[in-house]
């Protein structure tokens, strides 16, 4: 990381990584060029999970080179009287693995949509039965974890946290 400054922690990582709408993926597509799409995550402990459809580029490059880059962006703010944005994110690197097993994408589902749509999870039983045989979940675990975070005093004097360069 060149700005060591701004590094943060792995616990702030993983706070990021539980707050963030949602996060990017980058993967190498079949012609060796990045291919990055916005998913929706959850983790559970050391482990990202996120679903897909079974079929498409995403699913395609996961399984020919199953090694990728996700990048999560917490809270951001732009200061009124300064030419920056404060903000926090975290990037994780691992394998993705699809999940085969029926309790494991059962697991993963819930947790998703406890924590993306809450207010739905009294329908969710339904939902998984109608939807499951044709929804992928994916597994990531977490290989390495950077966190950065840029963020002002009141004072307006940027806040440094990690060591200094």
């Amino acid at each position: 990381m060149r700005r060591k400054d701004r590094e943060m922690p792995r616990e702030f990582g993983l706070s990021v990584l539980d707050k963030c709408e949602y996060a990017v993926l980058g993967m190498v597509d079949e012609e060796g060029l990045p291919y990055c799409v916005p998913i929706t995550i959850v983790r559970d402990g050391e482990t990202l999970y996120f679903h897909t459809a079974k079929a498409g580029k995403k699913v395609d490059c996961l399984r020919r080179q199953p090694s990728v880059c996700l990048t999560c962006v917490g809270d951001t703010h732009r200061p009124p009287d300064n030419f920056t944005t404060e903000y926090e994110s975290a990037l994780v690197t691992g394998v993705a693995a699809e999940v085969t097993s029926q309790e494991e994408k059962l697991h993963a589902l819930r947790l998703l949509c406890q924590r993306h749509t809450p207010t739905n999870m009294a329908a969710f039983e339904q939902e998984a039965a109608r939807s499951l045989d044709r929804t992928a979940v994916w597994r990531i675990p977490i290989g390495a974890l950077t966190a950065k975070r840029k963020k002002y005093d009141s004072a307006g004097q940027e806040m440094k946290y990690g060591r200094m360069q």
